[in-house]
């Protein structure tokens, strides 16, 4: 059935984040639903959203931590629909404060699922990374921590038509804070030298756009407990910075704590339960009583052995496409010191 999106009360945990932003800005245009709550902690960034052209009518702005279930429960009422990207997320804060990014990652996402269920909200997506596939670094690790949360969270709904919780796990998001690409046209710029970790490295790469239009059509789509994964690109980090600074020097500083070479959005043992449709695959939960083989019929299922990772991607970006996912962040380098 299509959803009926004007009818929606959609709260965005992390609202203020790059990803909160891209999805609030599709759905004030394309879908136009009737409110759209921005949860975050940081007032600045919320008077700086709302200054920045987010002032429209169906917009409500509430400052709250998703470490505080007795605010997301209040910010719940009446909700339909709940997107989680509220986190954590940049892998040397989350070595060097452990027990800070289980709070948010882990201990947050245990709120959202109770103060969701209080609330009678229908549908509850997490946004969830490779780095949580078969994690080496505590960042990752929170995060397959919060996916397995929300998969069995389910159970909790049983048969009747209660909360029902998914994740979505993606790769690197062009341009997200913190991102290589930022980086790099800052390193070129300066006149120095591009940091490399290590120049074998691969990564998977998806615009904040794509990554918000595939978590809108998984809220259409879930029944409760996938983990749905887009297929996407991978461009190696040589290429990415040839692009960016051609013939600029390249110094390799060596692999940070916690990094991988390659990331693998789906591993093996996962495969078995995994089915492949034309543009993602669907991970089923595997012991789950309330889940139906609903994907089955519509995706086939994966070859023994078979995982999905940035290095043995059968999809990579050209030279002209990556080129043309950086072009927005050069205009926007060339803006903002007025080139």
């Amino acid at each position: 059935a299509k959803m009926d999106w004007k009818k929606q009360v959609i709260l965005v945990t992390g609202g203020t984040g790059s990803f909160g932003k891209k999805f609030i800005e599709v759905m004030l245009r394309d879908y136009q639903p009737a409110k759209l709550i921005v949860f975050s902690r940081d007032e600045l960034k919320q008077h700086e959203m709302r200054v920045g052209g987010f002032n429209h009518p169906s917009l409500r702005y509430f400052i709250g931590d998703v470490r505080d279930l007795q605010r997301l429960r209040r910010a719940m009422q009446g909700v339909d629909l709940v997107v989680h990207a509220a986190a954590l997320k940049q892998v040397p804060a989350c070595e060097y404060n452990p027990m800070e990014a289980i709070k948010t990652n882990i201990l947050g996402s245990g709120n959202v699922i109770e103060a969701a269920i209080d609330a009678g909200v229908k549908k509850v997506l997490a946004l969830s990374t490779d780095k949580a596939v078969n994690p080496i670094n505590l960042y990752g690790t929170t995060k397959l921590a919060a996916e397995k949360l929300f998969v069995q969270s389910n159970a909790y709904a049983g048969a009747r038509p209660s909360t029902r919780f998914s994740c979505v796990r993606y790769g690197n998001v062009v341009g997200s804070r913190g991102s290589v690409i930022p980086l790099f046209i800052r390193q070129r710029e300066n006149g120095g030298k591009l940091t490399i970790t290590d120049d074998r490295m691969t990564r998977f790469w998806l615009t904040l756009e794509q990554g918000a239009r595939f978590v809108i059509r998984c809220i259409e789509q879930m029944h409760g407990g996938e983990v749905f994964v887009p297929k996407i690109p991978s461009t190696r980090i040589l290429d990415l910075a040839q692009v960016i600074a051609p013939g600029a020097e390249i110094e390799v500083i060596g692999i940070r704590p916690g990094e991988k070479l390659h990331e693998v959005l789906i591993h093996e043992d996962e495969a078995r339960s995994t089915v492949e449709l034309e543009d993602m695959f669907v991970v089923q939960p595997t012991a789950a009583l309330w889940f139906g083989r609903e994907w089955e019929s519509v995706g086939k299922p994966l070859p023994d052995g078979y995982r999905y990772s940035s290095d043995a991607n059968p999809d990579w970006l050209t030279v002209d496409q990556i080129r043309e996912m950086v072009a927005p962040f050069e205009a926007e380098y060339a803006h903002t010191n007025g080139r």
